[in-house]
């Protein structure tokens, strides 16, 4: 680690802030938009098809370029790609608050997740190398994790205010405020690292994961045209074959993309995977949540922002329980509880009806999937990079922050399908409220089943005694200059 920081020990603590508050802005904007999308809609004149596109291009341009965003992190410098990062990222904030037709605000949310792609792995890595191990490590990486499982149902919330007695468009300029900050902030206690030695861009590998990636989500994106569809097929094994090019490419290449021992890792491994799923849920399942509110309840943006909060206040509050028993049970025990917990919750939100009261069936469902949530989020990310070389550690966080936005991409995909086969392909407005809450329901217990899902992947790939999974005291990866 470099001689300020250790000079400056209370430093680390005003980057962890600084960093935090980095995360918060990209994962609250996967869906800050989300309550305003009813009012943007209308205002630009968007189909419901490309209100869609409004969660997903970001979530797209995100999760596809994390990977070379990490490699640019690691070989340019953290906190120069940070710094850089931050500015694009608030230009595409100014660009879409101020858009005028529905094309130009889908293409500035794609332009965020470009910059956050770069932003993202970098504030990642510069935690990462900052708390290299121990008792510190585990708190900054509880607090990052606070901030990324409940960003989602923050930025919900955020967007309500904001929809109500502002603007929907102040749903993207409020970013401005975020940016400044980080800014400012990034360049007084931020320290530069980077990877040593010679350092070369892998170009087909990127262009390979990019392009796979985003076949893909854009093919589950056109199942709810139903699964046997021939464009969709063609776009899901087109996606899927790119995407096993990028893994032979990877093996043969000197300097790759993603070395393959990053992801290889059986721990490692299966903790990307369950990030996935709770991309899946926080950014997918949360959709439709908002959609019940406000088309089905008829609550207004603000009380739609407000009922959400059951979900990140009970993650907030089991955050420091679950800090605590982390170092005592490890992380293996919370990532198979914590999924069925969630999936408790998700299974509670699938029996909703149009005439239900919040307080039944909402709140306690809410209050069950924070708690989930809490128990996965507080460990994942810990587990995700513990044991990476400083090498790779702009990769690491890329993979982790790819893994949710790729996760979140695919999960809007596929619930999106099975909410178009529950209402036959109608538009919103012809659907009753009945067949709108039925639509509705089956995507929380497709969720639910992913969650499932999530606790058999923890019981089978996260093997290994809590020494073995997380950092030992004494066991300190030094920073990459």
């Amino acid at each position: 680690m470099s001689s300020s920081l250790r000079a400056r020990p209370q430093t680390r603590w005003w980057a962890l802030i600084v960093i935090s508050l980095t995360q918060l802005v990209v994962v609250l904007d996967g869906t800050i938009v989300n309550i305003a999308l009813p009012r943007a809609q209308a205002d630009l004149g968007l189909t419901d098809g490309q209100r869609q596109w409004v969660v997903t291009a970001y979530a797209l341009a995100f999760g596809a370029l994390l990977l070379l965003g990490g490699r640019i992190a690691d070989y340019v410098g953290r906190k120069r790609v940070f710094m850089i990062g931050m500015l694009g990222f608030g230009a595409a904030s100014l660009y879409g608050g101020l858009s005028q037709q529905g094309w130009e605000l889908i293409l500035a949310r794609g332009l965020q997740g470009v910059f956050a792609a770069l932003l993202a792995p970098a504030a990642l890595a510069l935690l990462t190398v900052t708390f290299p191990s121990g008792r510190e490590r585990n708190t900054a990486f509880a607090v990052f994790g606070t901030v990324a499982g409940t960003g989602a149902a923050i930025g919900m919330l955020l967007g309500g205010v904001l929809t109500e007695f502002t603007d929907w468009r102040w749903c993207l300029l409020v970013n401005l405020f975020f940016v400044v900050v980080g800014v400012v902030g990034g360049a007084i206690v931020l320290t530069e690292s980077k990877a040593e030695g010679e350092n070369r861009y892998d170009v087909w590998g990127a262009l390979t994961v990019t392009l796979g990636l985003g076949l893909l989500v854009y093919g589950f994106t056109l199942a709810e045209n139903g699964w046997g569809d021939p464009l969709t097929v063609a776009f899901l094994v087109g996606g899927l074959a790119l995407l096993g090019v990028f893994v032979w490419v990877e093996s043969r290449v000197s300097q790759p993309l993603l070395p393959l021992r990053v992801v290889a890792d059986r721990v490692r491994g299966g903790a990307f995977l369950i990030q996935g799923v709770a991309g899946a849920i926080m950014i997918g399942a949360t959709v439709y949540l908002t959609f019940h509110l406000q088309f089905v309840l008829g609550m207004g943006a603000l009380q739609a922002g407000l009922a959400s909060l059951p979900l990140p206040i009970a993650t907030m509050v089991l955050a420091p329980i679950a800090t605590k028993l982390l170092p005592v049970i490890g992380p293996r025990p919370m990532l198979i509880v914590g999924p069925l917990i969630a999936a408790a919750g998700l299974f509670t939100l699938s029996g909703i009806t149009p005439d239900g009261a919040y307080f039944v069936q909402i709140a306690p469902a809410l209050v069950l999937l924070g708690i989930g949530m809490g128990f996965v989020f507080i460990p994942l990310q810990n587990l995700a990079l513990s044991g990476v070389a400083p090498h790779d550690a702009g990769v690491a966080s890329a993979v982790a922050n790819s893994a949710m936005q790729i996760g979140g991409s695919i999960g809007l995909s596929v619930f999106t399908a099975v909410y178009a086969a529950s209402v036959g392909g109608h538009a919103q407005a012809e659907v009753s409220p009945e067949g709108l809450t039925d639509a509705y329901g089956w995507t929380f217990i497709a969720a639910s089943i992913l969650m499932v899902g999530a606790s058999v992947i923890a019981a089978c790939m996260v093997r290994g005694s809590k020494e073995t999974l997380l950092p030992a005291q004494g066991d300190t990866v030094l920073a990459a200059h």
